[in-house]
């Protein structure tokens, strides 16, 4: 005995969307992995500079679009 071919042809399809959608989220889980690994990256990076910046200039607050900074110490006493 046999389901009718139309129900066969539609199951094999379901089933092949089915594979596709699992093989597109193991691709972009693959690529979220590598991601996350650049990320990990650019804060080492990050981390390496202010480090730098610090033993150079001290605690300071860069304001990244014009360079200029002002000490940490001092933006606590503005506030206090």
């Amino acid at each position: 005995m046999k389901i009718k071919e139309e129900q066969l042809k539609a199951i094999q399809q379901i089933q092949k969307e089915l594979n596709e959608t699992l093989t597109s989220i193991g691709y972009l889980e693959s690529q979220k992995h590598a991601l996350l690994h650049e990320i990990k990256s650019i804060n080492k990076r990050d981390a390496e500079i202010k480090k730098e910046l610090e033993k150079e200039y001290g605690s300071i607050d860069i304001n990244v679009e014009d360079g200029t900074y002002t000490l940490i110490e001092e933006k606590i006493k503005e506030n206090v």
